[in-house]
C-alpha cells in the first residue's frame, strides 16, 4: 500500500487527472530502470516509488495535454 507521497497531492500535480499521472509515472519509472540499474540493485525503493517522489518534488512535470 502506498502511503507517501499522498495520491491526492500527486493527482494535483497532474492537473487532477489520474490517468496522466499514471502514464507519466510509468514512463519515468522505465527511464529510471534503464539508466540506474546498479543503483536500483542496492536501493530499498523501486523505480515507480522514485518516479512518484520526483513528481511530488516537482523534478518531473506532466506536460500539458490538449483536448
Amino acid at each position: 500500500m502506498m502511503i507517501e507521497p499522498p495520491i491526492d497531492e500527486l493527482t494535483k500535480k497532474a492537473g487532477g487527472n489520474k490517468y496522466i499521472l499514471s502514464i507519466v509515472a510509468s514512463k519515468r519509472a522505465k527511464e529510471i530502470e534503464t539508466t540506474r540499474r546498479a543503483e536500483l540493485a542496492t536501493a530499498d525503493k523501486k523505480a515507480i516509488s522514485i518516479a512518484l517522489d520526483e513528481i511530488e518534488e516537482g523534478r518531473v512535470e506532466p506536460s500539458k495535454v490538449e483536448e
